[in-house]
């Protein structure tokens, strides 16, 4: 008698789910086949499909970090007036996806009357993009979330309406990794001293060589301090990164007058319209001023004011600035200019005292 063969164990599947079952079912039936899409308003989109059917989408804005309380409010007024389908977008909006357009005006009122925004759609300023801050991440020199709350308080109205000459991208990042990526403007931290060492906790907390290996520059290496293994800082090739924090916190690079802010602009991912830039550095020694940020909030004013008033339609800001000139720009924004502010990075080697090839 022949032992019957074991059906094969199905692999348990990791990673990010397939997002294809979660579609609205009209999405999932006409995908790949729209015939074209239109703005009927801030906030809607339609979309027209090669059968005929319709999809009607609404795009509502959240504050990002999202509680239980917020989460079931959200998807309470998905299941109630749009089709039971929503969707986050990269930048934390939620989408609300419906066949019939006398849904959308019974949704926009529910999402308002419920305290929620609608917007961010086509040449509107988007909600920002940010990283961790204070909440999650294990090196923040700001509040991420805390800035994009008080910049987006002030910024709300070019979220609900169509004011820009084109989409306006805005990012933060909390330390000079720049998780929250390249963006129109970005406002990042911008350390201004090297990382002041706790010598009698090094040893007990910190692998040393993670720590040399981790220095993008080369500039911390092993040392010997009161009879106890610890680490030093060449100060001439420190570039105040941060990145030494995370592997050994006694090199406390956080500083409450020293870790600044910076506002960068032109950074652009896309290639889809054109070449993908990257962003560069407009403003720095900005005060880091929680819980509000009135220093930089102005500032990005400042900058959106003078593009809204200067670009042509349709020109992204590393357009606008493409085709005035950085000299113009300042002028156009009353900021300061001075010789450290635009960097080619054609000198990188003796402006970041390494290359890649690092010799001790």
């Amino acid at each position: 008698m022949s032992e019957q063969k074991a059906a094969p164990r199905t692999p348990i599947e990791s990673g990010c789910p397939d997002g294809f079952q979660y579609m609205h079912p009209s999405m999932r039936k006409n995908y790949g086949q729209w015939k074209f899409h239109e703005h009927p308003r801030p906030g809607v989109l339609r979309h027209v499909a090669h059968s005929g059917d319709e999809i009607w989408t609404v795009r509502v804005g959240t504050q990002r970090i999202l509680d239980t309380y917020t989460l079931r409010k959200l998807t309470s007024i998905g299941d109630e007036f749009a089709d039971g389908f929503i969707r986050f977008t990269l930048r934390s909006n939620v989408e609300y996806m419906v066949t019939e357009e006398a849904k959308v005006a019974p949704l926009i009122k529910a999402a308002e009357d419920a305290g929620f925004v609608v917007g961010g759609t086509a040449n509107s300023v988007a909600m920002i993009s940010h990283t961790q801050g204070w909440l999650h991440c294990d090196i923040p020199g700001t509040d991420a979330s805390g800035v994009v709350k008080s910049m987006m308080d002030e910024l709300i109205d070019d979220f609900k309406n169509c004011n820009m000459p084109n989409r306006v991208h805005l990012t933060t990042s909390c330390c000079q990794i720049n998780c929250g990526g390249q963006g129109d403007i970005a406002i990042n931290v911008q350390h201004t001293k090297p990382p002041k060492i706790n010598h009698s906790l090094v040893a007990n907390v910190c692998e040393r060589p993670t720590v040399v290996a981790r220095c993008p520059v080369a500039a911390i290496r092993p040392a010997m301090v009161n009879g106890k293994p610890s680490l030093e800082v060449d100060e001439k090739k420190c570039i105040c990164c941060g990145a030494c924090f995370p592997p050994c916190p006694p090199m406390q690079i956080n500083d409450p007058i020293h870790s600044q802010l910076a506002i960068w602009v032109g950074g652009n991912h896309s290639n889809a319209r054109g070449k993908p830039t990257f962003q560069k550095l407009v403003a720095a020694g900005v005060p880091n001023n929680p819980p509000r940020w009135p220093e930089a909030t102005a500032i990005v004013k400042q900058i959106l004011k003078a593009y809204k008033e200067g670009a042509k339609d349709w020109e992204r800001i590393n357009d606008w600035i493409e085709r005035i000139g950085w000299p113009q720009f300042f002028e156009a924004t009353g900021l300061p200019f001075t010789k450290y502010h635009i960097d080619n990075w054609k000198g990188a080697r003796a402006s970041l005292n390494a290359s890649t090839h690092i010799r001790f």
